[in-house]
């Protein structure tokens, strides 16, 4: 206790180079992951050092850093935005949850175990608000002359968790940081959003709120000047700014964002299907596939049809067993297997690949699908693969050339791996990449099926092969053959922070807070 403690003071010290500034929302989804990579982005332009740091995520949504550090994506988007390379000091304490009320614990990049919910503040508070001050301290060990940018979780009030929150106000207070508050207009309601949480605050936390945000706007901003002057006067906080709507693809923040990607792309040529699976995890990998203007994602659920789409694409999982079972029960594996087996293309990522394969043994429980059992549970068998769960869980980033969709040398992917469980292949098949451990092909029925997996997460990112992919799939439809000369989808991420950061500088008045 002594050594956090100081651990803490020293990081307080340090901090006070440059007054920590820190994002707080009414209510998740009001947009703090975004505002706040906007904000590291305009003080990186301003030449300070900002540090990005949520102390408490909850996510499935993950990176991995260059160290093997498992941590939330939105940090590592901020730190992209801070022109910083991510590191999971900035995301300390990683909730991801796995169904029936029950979450993995990651600390400070480290699988530490598994707790419910009604035991969190009794078993993990003091571990969790331990790991943030390591954090704290690392960065600003680091980069002495940095400013943190902190974000909060959901809303700073809950009245009901504020005795075990380890994200909001007990970080600002510890580090005395000025906050902006951010308040979705789109959801309505914003005036008593902005009233009630202000309202809710104790006296002592009251003086940390520097400045309101009203974000995603619609039509002239003129017509808010009556509801800002409103709000100024009622709470006696300045109205900082007032975020545009922006018609942006910005990456998700949790699954349920993606019900707002539902929009038709009028320049569309190939329909892929995704599986929205209950357990769904890494969704930013399909980032660089919504992002080309020839594709259309259509997101599919368990028990809804699986139509006639150009490819099938089954994405991570936190859970592969239970959504496995889910698959099955639905109908819709099924409906994917004759996909497969009537010519379609199938890929999966992750666990995704893992359910393609004939095979899936948990003989320590790791899955939650009941007590260890050492009996094995069928997959999509279209790929020849046996998973075996166990073992530490794979947490690094990899680089390999491809033989798949077609062999070409030098032709290389990147990403990372972030699984549990040890795939084989049962009989000879073929290998994606060089490295035969990282993904595999087969051949589905008689009528030009094809499936493939990897457990490489981001390979869509690699712009070359992800064309050469589409490309296969266009050959297929008759269409013209798309250049494959594209770079790496980090270019266009990076494009989009700047367009966030320019509409931020038109629209934000940042000089109170700093």
């Amino acid at each position: 206790m002594l050594r956090c403690s100081t651990l803490l003071e020293a990081a307080v010290s340090q901090a006070r180079t440059h007054t920590p500034l820190m994002v707080l929302g009414t209510s998740s989804g009001a947009g703090k992951s975004l505002m706040t990579a906007a904000l590291c982005r305009v003080l990186k332009r301003r030449g300070e050092t900002p540090l990005p740091f949520k102390g408490q995520n909850m996510s499935n949504n993950a990176w991995v850093d260059p160290g093997g550090g498992e941590m939330a994506y939105s940090q590592a988007l901020q730190a992209w935005a801070a022109g910083r390379e991510p590191e999971c000091a900035m995301n300390p304490v990683l909730l991801k949850p796995q169904g029936d009320s029950t979450s993995e614990v990651i600390h400070l990049g480290r699988s530490v175990g598994t707790c419910r919910a009604e035991h969190y503040y009794r078993d993990w508070f003091r571990p969790g608000w331990a790991a943030i001050r390591q954090g704290l301290h690392t960065l600003q060990d680091q980069h002495p002359e940095g400013r943190l940018v902190l974000e909060g979780a959901g809303s700073p009030v809950e009245v009901n968790l504020q005795a075990r929150d380890l994200t909001n106000l007990r970080l600002a207070q510890y580090l005395r940081a000025r906050c902006l508050l951010v308040a979705d207009i789109e959801r309505g309601g914003v005036f008593a959003q902005i009233v009630g949480t202000l309202a809710l605050l104790r006296p002592v936390e009251r003086p940390l709120i520097g400045g309101l945000l009203i974000n995603r706007f619609r039509g002239r901003r003129e017509l808010f000047d009556e509801g800002r002057r409103w709000l100024e006067q009622h709470s006696g906080i300045p109205v900082l700014g007032v975020m545009p709507w922006l018609d942006e693809l910005f990456p998700p923040e949790d699954s349920l964002d993606l019900l707002e990607r539902r929009g038709r792309k009028r320049g569309a040529e190939l329909e892929i299907a995704v599986l929205k699976l209950p357990s769904l995890s890494n969704f930013s990998d399909l980032d660089p596939l919504e992002a080309e203007p020839t594709v259309q994602l259509r997101w599919v659920e368990p028990g809804e049809p699986l139509g006639t789409p150009d490819a099938v694409v089954i994405p991570g999982s936190k859970q592969t067993l239970r959504d496995l079972d889910r698959l099955h029960s639905s109908g819709l594996g099924s409906a994917v297997q004759r996909f497969a087996r009537s010519g379609g293309a199938v890929f999966g990522v992750c666990g995704g690949m893992q359910m393609l394969g004939r095979e899936l043994e948990d003989p320590d429980g790791l899955e939650g699908q009941g007590p260890a059992s050492s009996s094995a549970v069928a997959g999509l068998g279209l790929l020849p693969l046996r998973t075996r769960f166990g073992g530490e869980k794979a947490l690094r980033h990899r680089q390999s050339n491809v033989h798949w969709p077609v062999h070409q040398p030098n032709l290389s992917v990147e990403g990372f791996e972030l699984h549990r469980g040890h795939t084989q292949a049962l009989e000879p098949c073929s290998p994606l990449c060089e490295d035969p451990a990282l993904g595999w092909v087969a051949d589905c029925g008689d009528q030009g099926g094809i499936a493939a997996g990897t457990y490489l997460h981001g390979i869509f990112d690699n712009g070359p092969w992800r064309r050469r992919w589409l490309n296969q799939l266009r050959i297929r439809r008759g269409l013209e053959l798309l250049s494959e000369q594209q770079p790496h989808h980090s270019r266009q991420r990076d494009a989009l922070l700047d367009r966030l950061a320019d509409a931020f500088e038109t629209h934000v008045n940042l000089e109170p807070l700093l």
